[in-house]
């Protein structure tokens, strides 16, 4: 075979919207390695110039290797997606509790005696993006596969790594969190559609505590796109200790005298926290019904 036969398959397959990965050793292999979308020269037995014209090269010379990189190459793209879908969701659920709070003040309690009055402080939004952002997001940099990903067929070219579905998925979460988060405090704060008896900095910091929960249980929703969270559940312990850190600096914010003051929290009574926890826990289940609903269509 000349070289130009190479090329000519090369091209053919690439013609037809094909991913094509060309393995050579010899000098006459470079002009086909070059023009495919992956050349992969051989490390031991290749030529100084079939590794210069490659993109990746094999150090030992086993094909096996190709499929190890694969794997891994599409475990970090996977853990790039719940990067963004984690943090997507999280912070759609902080504008729009920002957004419906303002806009619905009236409904849910907020808008009493003519003047407007925020849902969540400007202060409470910036300790949400520290102490729930930065570490979990961090950690799923580092998420195990949560299944088989050399089982799925190859990603098309064009494919984006924010698709409709992701858009879609983002928005519903977020919403959910939203919801959640000024039900929370139209159950605490007088008027509104649930008649509730306490002050605003009650309800508040309720609201601000499940909004925070409720983007500590995303973390797990976030791992897979239709995979249930409770599939390898504690694979990685590092995910479990940015949450727990998290957790736990929220507990201080509310609890502890010196953070009220800079936040504008108050302490909450352990019924209050628990009331908190199922509020937030709504986005895990209602992330299950949509997974289940998705695994579904897809057969």
């Amino acid at each position: 075979m000349a070289p130009v036969h190479k090329l000519r398959i090369v091209d053919a397959l690439q013609a037809h919207g094909n991913v094509v990965a060309m393995t050579g050793d010899g000098v006459n292999d470079a002009p086909a390695l070059k023009a495919a979308d992956i050349g992969i020269a051989m490390g031991i037995t290749g030529t100084e110039v079939t590794k210069e014209a490659a993109k990746m090269i094999l150090a030992d010379d086993n094909f096996a290797t190709i499929v190890e990189a694969v794997r891994e190459g599409r475990a970090i793209f996977d853990n790039i997606r719940k990067f963004l879908r984690y943090l997507l969701s999280s912070n759609m659920g902080e504008v729009l509790t920002v957004f419906l709070g303002v806009v619905g003040a009236g409904v849910i309690g907020l808008g009493g005696g003519g003047e407007l009055v925020l849902p969540l402080l400007a202060t409470q939004i910036l300790w949400i993006n520290l102490a729930t952002d930065s570490g979990p997001a961090l950690a799923m940099g580092i998420d195990p596969e949560t299944d088989d990903v050399m089982a799925r067929p190859p990603r098309k070219a064009n494919e984006r790594a924010i698709d409709g579905r992701m858009w879609r998925g983002v928005i519903a979460i977020g919403l959910v969190m939203a919801l959640a988060t000024l039900l929370t405090i139209d159950l605490y704060l007088p008027g509104g559609l649930v008649e509730g008896a306490q002050s605003l900095d009650q309800a508040r910091t309720a609201g601000f505590t499940v909004l925070v929960l409720a983007q500590l249980f995303n973390c797990f929703n976030a791992r897979s796109e239709t995979t249930s969270a409770f599939s390898h559940l504690f694979m990685n312990r590092w995910l479990w200790a940015a949450i727990g850190l998290s957790f736990l600096l929220q507990v201080a914010v509310v609890n502890f005298a010196p953070l009220n003051v800079a936040f504008g929290t108050v302490p909450l009574p352990l019924e209050q926290w628990l009331v908190c926890v199922a509020m937030g826990s709504n986005v895990l289940w209602f992330s299950e019904i949509r997974k289940w609903t998705l695994r579904r269509w897809s057969r």
